[in-house]
């Protein structure tokens, strides 16, 4: 039986994937204690980041199917750590803010985010960190600029 052919060099995206997988999973072993679940603790990122946001727009941001970030929410917000706004622009739209109690949740999650990039890249020097940062920052922005692109 004839071998398939092998890609001509290790795949870029498989490694970059792999590594971002490798980093989630630390973290969340890391914030496991804090009871949060991946996607709670993705929404409060993005919010402390974007406060502000619509809805969809988190959906996007977090590629969700916007009912399952709605139920999201809905559960965040009964737990006291969103609220829901009106927009002002558009009266079917909500934004979404964080509230005071998850201030504390957040400080242990940018803690625990630092320990874990720490960790990633220990051994690194750091002007190949530094280069390392800019690279992906570029990469991010190629593929960005090519997404808004229609097919």
């Amino acid at each position: 039986m004839p071998q398939p052919p092998q890609p001509p060099q290790p795949s870029l995206g498989f490694l970059i994937n792999d590594v971002a997988r490798l980093i989630k999973r630390n973290f969340n072993r890391r914030v496991q204690h804090l009871g949060l679940t991946q996607a709670q603790w993705q929404v409060l990122a993005q919010l402390s980041r974007n406060e502000g946001m619509r809805q969809i727009q988190l959906a996007e941001t977090l590629d969700m199917q916007p009912i399952s970030v709605a139920r999201l929410i809905d559960r965040m917000a009964a737990a006291g750590w969103v609220e829901r706004r009106p927009d002002p622009s558009d009266r079917r739209a909500f934004n979404l803010y964080l509230t005071a109690k998850a201030n504390p949740v957040l400080e242990d999650m940018w803690r625990l985010g630092t320990e874990t990039r720490a960790q990633t890249i220990e051994g690194v020097p750091p002007e190949q960190q530094e280069l390392l940062f800019r690279l992906l920052l570029q990469m991010r922005e190629n593929l960005s600029q090519d997404s808004e692109q229609p097919s």
